[in-house]
């Protein structure tokens, strides 16, 4: 969950170009705008033309980001008060009204979260060329005696010098930089509008950067980067990923949610050799947009359970979400209770299946997948088991305060400084949880961010609320904060595996096995297990710290599959 996942940023001097003049709002033309995120405002430029057929066409580029690489737009409806675009590629749409007033369209990104974004005519301001970065640098910061890897990458497009920044172990990256400038050899730069900012000078072989990295509210932390040899890093090792051939069968399958007109869910069931009818697990992704295999970190955790599961004679199907990948639907308007629903359509589409034993059909959910698995059920009585890998036991807005002082201590910041967010923090979970729709949550936490509130969570003064609410404001945050899962687990009289990792610094093992346990007390078929030194993804770890998701080889470690394997056989194994 954001739980489970992911917060720093850097970037350029704009330099004004003439506008060009305005064209008609019905007309093809390049339009630009700044939408805010959580991690600073993003630069989009688009292009609309229309082709020799006379259908509209076009394409969109992150100038902030990828300068120079468009996406084509995979549709495109315009008209004198509406522009209205996909990009497939990105799982991103925008739709927008004309304003006059601001002779903009007006209206809303939406890429896994919704960003507004106002789109005027021309194109983008060109930002300053600096000379002598482009490349990969990369350095340490020491924090409260907590070590962090920094890095920044530069590269200079015909349309100026960006920045990206990036804090491997507080899984953050592509952050754009701010007011990148040179003189001589000092350099200085910031991101997350001022939060954090850095001054130093270029070495005369430009082969180091050495100065101080100053963050609010902290002492200044003196840093060196030194040029990477290679733009990029290698690619890590990941030796559990299965490669064919394999000995089972694998299938694209898809289906319809009912519940939800326009959702069509699209995956891969993998079948063990033979007629059947199999037993068979439906995998459920942990939040944010996941597409089948769980793709986190460069790992992809489901893979690998559905290649162990089918290969000890279980069927597996995982499924990209909704909206995402090869499956259709609004993924930024869904909740967890939406993504229930797909759950049992999953159930439902493997039930009807000739090669699969109906009575042997369960749900394996990861984190929020966790969560889902008992909504589900509650409707579905036909649910044959429940495997919970790190899913909560607490009530959500419990957790994430837990989960905040978990990981902060993990990234650096202090117990005195945690200790100061955190009342902060639940104000604006509990006006978040009462909000009944976006803009009333905007409202609600623009009020709480008094200068005192804003320097606690670590917050510029002048930063605009909707940097924090850009990731808050949401139906799938309001219905997040707001669930007890107590309720829905103590309906579940079928068997249960609840399994957590001792260093799993996002749903803490300490906390929410117990509370599955009390919630589980009246079934006679639940085992709760702590498997000691895994983290949240399973994975063998040393801290538990989010860095260390991408740098570990091991993508989920075999006592946890081979854990999960022989409790499924031992109950529903073909005889």
């Amino acid at each position: 969950m954001p739980l489970f996942r992911r917060l720093l940023a850097i970037f350029a001097l704009l330099v004004a170009l003439p506008q060009a003049a305005l064209a008609a709002p019905d007309g093809p033309g390049t339009w630009h705008g700044a939408g805010v995120t959580p991690i600073g405002e993003l630069m989009l430029v688009v292009r609309i033309e229309r082709g020799a057929d006379g259908a509209l066409k076009g394409d969109i580029e992150s100038r902030d980001q990828n300068p120079g690489r468009t996406m084509p737009l995979t549709s495109v409806a315009l008209d004198k008060e509406r522009l209205v675009f996909a990009v497939d590629a990105l799982q991103a749409k925008y739709e927008g009204t004309w304003s006059e007033a601001d002779k903009a369209w007006i209206g809303t990104f939406t890429q896994g979260i919704a960003m507004k974004l106002a789109l005027k005519a021309g194109d983008a301001p060109a930002t300053q060329v600096i000379a002598g970065l482009d490349g990969r640098w990369n350095g340490e910061i020491v924090l409260n005696g907590v070590t962090l890897r920094q890095g920044v990458r530069f590269r200079t497009a015909p349309t100026g010098t960006i920045g990206l920044y990036e804090s491997p172990d507080q899984m953050v990256s592509g952050v754009p930089v701010r007011g990148l400038s040179r003189e001589g050899n000092a350099l200085k730069f910031s991101l997350l509008g001022g939060m954090l900012s850095f001054s130093g000078t270029l070495s005369d072989d430009g082969q180091s950067l050495a100065g101080t990295l100053a963050q609010q509210g902290q002492a200044d932390m003196p840093i060196t980067f030194r040029k990477a040899a290679a733009a990029q890093p290698a690619a890590a090792k990941r030796p559990q990923l299965p490669i064919a051939p394999f000995p089972y069968r694998s299938e694209e399958v898809t289906f319809a949610n009912p519940a939800a007109p326009g959702v069509t869910l699209a995956g891969t069931l993998t079948l063990p050799q033979g007629k059947g009818p199999f037993p068979a697990a439906i995998l459920i992704t942990g939040s944010g947009a996941q597409d089948r295999d769980e793709t986190l970190a460069g790992h992809k955790p489901f893979a690998v359970i559905a290649d162990h599961l089918t290969r000890n004679g279980f069927a597996v199907l995982r499924y990209d979400d909704r909206g995402t990948a090869k499956s259709t639907g609004d993924f930024s308007k869904a909740t967890s209770a939406d993504f229930a629903t797909d759950a049992n359509a999953a159930f439902a589409a493997l039930a009807a299946r000739t090669d699969i034993s109906s009575s042997k059909i369960g749900f394996i959910g990861h984190s929020e997948g966790g969560m889902v698995a008992p909504i589900a059920m509650a409707s579905n009585p036909k649910v044959a088991y429940a495997v919970l890998l790190a899913g909560p036991g607490t009530r959500l807005d419990r957790l994430m305060l837990s989960q905040q002082r978990l990981i902060g201590t993990q990234m650096g910041r202090s117990e005195a400084d945690l200790d100061k967010a955190e009342p902060f923090m639940a104000q604006i979970f509990a006006a978040v949880a009462k909000a009944k729709d976006d803009a009333e949550t905007e409202t609600a936490v623009a009020a709480i961010l008094t200068p005192e509130a804003r320097a606690a969570v670590g917050m510029p003064a002048d930063a605009p609320a909707s940097m924090l609410t850009a990731r808050l404001a949401s139906p799938w945050f309001r219905y997040f904060l707001n669930y007890d899962p107590v309720p829905n687990l103590a309906r579940i009289k079928v068997p249960v595996l609840a399994i957590n990792g001792s260093l799993d610094r996002q749903v803490p093992a300490a906390e929410n096995l117990p509370a599955i346990r009390k919630a589980t007390a009246a079934n006679k078929d639940v085992t709760i297990v702590e498997l000691p030194g895994l983290n949240h993804l399973f994975q063998t770890a040393k801290t538990g710290g989010l860095g260390e998701y991408q740098a570990i080889e091991e993508t989920f470690a075999p006592a946890a599959l081979d854990l999960m394997a022989a409790w499924l056989q031992k109950r529903f194994a073909t005889r």
